[in-house]
Formats: structure tokens, C-alpha cells, sequence
């Protein structure tokens, strides 16, 4: 049974994920509604993701003294403000300036959320137990992108963000209720924290988590015209579309937490070799709507598998700062975000088409599937060493 503080974080990121992702499937009505081009409103994506990272070490200072469910609170009460500004904005520089509010609660949120979860449980679960977490943001895809993206469709796209006030609300009460107290802060450790994420063990896995992100959100934040222009489907069908990737990525987080227990690099290879094999099939099938829906759901579902096991790497290298490098793995992964959002509304201007998107995306992911196997040989390299005779 999912333990009731971890179902409150859950509903939590539910809310978080929502709020993230559901612009994407509302580009269109956004663009229209504020008289900008599509790409242009493709950088709210990317605002939302620099929110995540420059408020993220901001947000960790001014919380590090805070009992962690004292923090939590105060997260979704930002997160709250951010959203009714989204409801309300009346320009589209005030809806980006809505947006990157709601996001200085991102990654703190995910990173004190993360090490509450893993703080939880025994250490054999530890990796499931994130997953248990970010699963809130994976059915944020199943059900609050999809269903949110058919509401702004049918009701405009502010009452969307109003749905995303009252999931918030909800996620508030939940934590009230259900998160232990207690659970103490940083308590003046964030100096040495700091110095600890300047350690090559800690920022690789960091790096990592970015690469995949820029590798995603290349692709999925264009993901409503990639749809609609080269796979044919309607405005509508994309809700079902979205339904089917959040699907995949809801089972690939759970699946990815609870293979990382028993083998975590084996985990995270397979998977990034798993999403360039899906990301070099949807550029071959794009046109066809048919295939196009399995390769999707297939390769959503091996992204979000890295999740909880990236985020369990960084927090177990920086053994001495894990809330600190637990909530800077956030902002690596919205810096991803925005980095790929920005390459693929860059490379539309340029002239490419949507289909060659998925290429592009390929390339980023063979880089961090780099990064993993180096890891690994260094890691060997050390154990020979060790074992060696007279060392």
C-alpha cells in the first residue's frame, strides 16, 4: 500500500506536472489568444524551465533552515500564487512572468520532496520510493495533460490554469494532513553542501539528467503541431495521443524505479539506448498516425525510466549535500527543458521540418548515453585498481 505521506507528495507533483506540461498541448490556443507565433509561445516552456533552475539554489537557501514540511507548504503556497497570475494574465508577458513564479517551487519541491520519500522507506526501496513520488508528474500525463489540454480547448486555456489552482489546493491539504513533522532542514550545513556539488561524481550525473531533458522536450514541446502537421491527426485526437504517452510514461517511472533497486547503471543504459532506437523510429513512422501512437508511448515511457534512478545517483554521489543536490538535479533537468525547447523552436525558425525534430533529439541522448558508459569504465577502472595485487 502507498504510504500516505509519499500519496500526498504524489498528489503534489500531480498539480506540478500539470501545470508544466499543459501548455504544450495548449501552444495553439495560447498563440492565437495573445497574437505570437508558435515557436514564440514555445518559450514559455523555456521560461517555466529557467524558472526551475535559477529559483531552484535561490528557493534552497531560503528554505535550508525550514522543518521540510514547513517548506513543502510554503512551495505550494508559491505555486498557488503562480498559477492564479497564469488565470489571470492579461498579456503574454505576464503569463510568462506567471509562469516562471510557479516555477521557483519546482525544484525545490521535487528535490526536499525526493529525499523526504527516500528518508521514508527502507534503503532497498529507496529508488521505488521516488518513483512512488514522481509518479504524480507521470499521471499528470496521463490524465491532467490530456484532460486539461481538451479543457482549454472547449473553455480557453485560463480554465485550464484555474483546474490547476484547485489540484493545488487539494495537494496543500494533503501535505497538512498526511506529511509527518519533524523532518528537520539543512540546519547550517548549506556551506559545505555547496562545496560538494563541485565534485566531477556529482555534476555528471547532473549533466546527465540534463542531456535527457534536452532530448525529450526537443521533440514533446512541439508536440501538438508534430501531431497535427505531419502525423495528421486533429486538435482532438492529440488529447488521445497525450493520454497514450502519459501511459507510457507513468509505466516506464514505476518500472524504472523498481529495476534501478536490483541494477541502477544497467537501468540507465538500457533505457537511454532504448530511447534513441524509439526516437530514430518516430522520425521513420511520423507520417503514420498508426505506428506513430506505440512509438510514442514506448518512448516516453523509457525517458521517465531514467527519473528516479538519475535523481537517486546524484543524491547518493553527494552523500554530504543530498537535499541541496537533490533539488539542483531539478533545476539540471528544467535546464534541459528549456535547452531543448529552445533548440527545437530554433531549428523550426531555421527552416527543419517537424519530423526531423526526433533526429535531433537522438544526437542529445547519444551524448548522455556517453556520459553513463564513461561512469561506468571509471567506475571498473577503480574496482580493478582496488583488487589489484599490492594496491
Amino acid at each position: 500500500m502507498l504510504p500516505l505521506p509519499i500519496l500526498a507528495l504524489a498528489v503534489a507533483s500531480f498539480g506540478i506536472g500539470t501545470t508544466e506540461f499543459v501548455i504544450m498541448g495548449l501552444l495553439p490556443e495560447v498563440a492565437q489568444s495573445f497574437g505570437v507565433t508558435i515557436p514564440q509561445a514555445g518559450y514559455l516552456v523555456s521560461g517555466y524551465a529557467m524558472g526551475v533552475v535559477v529559483g531552484a539554489p535561490i528557493v534552497a537557501i531560503a528554505t535550508a533552515g525550514l522543518p521540510r514540511k514547513t517548506a513543502l507548504l510554503a512551495l505550494m503556497a508559491v505555486f498557488l500564487a503562480g498559477n492564479l497570475g497564469c488565470a489571470l494574465a492579461p498579456s503574454y508577458a505576464l503569463l510568462m512572468t506567471a509562469r516562471v513564479l510557479t516555477a521557483f517551487a519546482h525544484g525545490a519541491f521535487f528535490g526536499i520532496g525526493a529525499v523526504v520519500a527516500r528518508d521514508l522507506v527502507p534503503r532497498e526501496r529507496r529508488t521505488q520510493a521516488v518513483s512512488l513520488m514522481f509518479a504524480g508528474l507521470t499521471l499528470a500525463n496521463v490524465l491532467g495533460v490530456p484532460l486539461g489540454t481538451a479543457l482549454g480547448q472547449v473553455a480557453g486555456w485560463r480554465s485550464t490554469f484555474w483546474a490547476v489552482v484547485a489540484i493545488g489546493l487539494a495537494a496543500g491539504l494533503a501535505i497538512q494532513l498526511c506529511v509527518p513533522t519533524g523532518l528537520p532542514g539543512t540546519r547550517g550545513r548549506l556551506a559545505s553542501e555547496f562545496r560538494a556539488l563541485g565534485r566531477w561524481p556529482v555534476l555528471r550525473p547532473m549533466l546527465i539528467s540534463t542531456l535527457s531533458s534536452v532530448s525529450f522536450f526537443t521533440v514533446f514541446t512541439y508536440i501538438t503541431p508534430f501531431l497535427t502537421g505531419v502525423s495528421g491527426f486533429s486538435p482532438r485526437g492529440v488529447t488521445g495521443v497525450l493520454f497514450s504517452a502519459g501511459l507510457g510514461l507513468t509505466i516506464g517511472n514505476l518500472a524504472g524505479g523498481h529495476l534501478a533497486d536490483r541494477s541502477p547503471m544497467a537501468t540507465i543504459i538500457g533505457s537511454f539506448l532504448g530511447i534513441v532506437a524509439a526516437l530514430l523510429a518516430l522520425a521513420a513512422v511520423a507520417h503514420d498516425p498508426v505506428l506513430t501512437v506505440p512509438v510514442m508511448v514506448l518512448w516516453s515511457g523509457l525517458v521517465f525510466a531514467l527519473v528516479s534512478p538519475l535523481q537517486i545517483w546524484v543524491v547518493e554521489a553527494a552523500t554530504d549535500a543530498p537535499n541541496l543536490a537533490s533539488t539542483l538535479n531539478q533545476g539540471a533537468f528544467n535546464l534541459g527543458n528549456a535547452v531543448g525547447a529552445w533548440i527545437g523552436g530554433t531549428a523550426l525558425t531555421l527552416g527543419a521540418s517537424y519530423r526531423e525534430l526526433p533526429l535531433i533529439a537522438a544526437a542529445m541522448s547519444l551524448a548522455g548515453l556517453g556520459l553513463v558508459l564513461t561512469a561506468v569504465s571509471r567506475r571498473r577502472h577503480e574496482v580493478a585498481s582496488a583488487s589489484a595485487p599490492g594496491a
